[in-house]
């Protein structure tokens, strides 16, 4: 299986994406940019046709915040279906819901420090 990592097809969607990110996603990101955790992470990184939130080449880390619209069915199932593809694909993929990034950012990035350890 080819994959396609940050094709250039996909570049203006990645772009509108970081430019309208989550009130979620703009405060991880202030967290995790700049090597804060030791290691680079991108934003609006694409896999194939799947753009993923936060993604650390190096230890081929996926971190997806989900918010409302995660938590139908169809959401679910289009989640479950992108995470199976990144793991086929070698990515490991870490979740969490929006409010968790808020109500508990200790937490969130203990998790990623410990997914980048292991």
């Amino acid at each position: 299986m080819t994959t396609r990592l940050n094709a250039q097809l996909q570049k203006p969607r990645r772009r509108a994406l970081r430019k309208q990110m989550t009130p979620a996603e703009a405060f991880l990101w202030t967290l995790i940019r700049n090597k804060q955790l030791g290691e680079r992470f991108l934003r609006q990184y694409s896999v194939d046709n799947y753009v993923l939130d936060f993604y650390c080449p190096k230890h081929r880390l996926a971190v997806e915040l989900d918010g409302a619209g995660h938590f139908t069915p169809q959401g679910a199932e289009y989640d479950q279906r992108r995470t199976a593809h990144l793991v086929a694909c070698g990515i490991k993929v870490l979740r969490f819901e929006n409010e968790d990034i808020f109500n508990y950012p200790d937490r969130i990035l203990e998790t990623i420090r410990d997914a980048l350890e292991h």
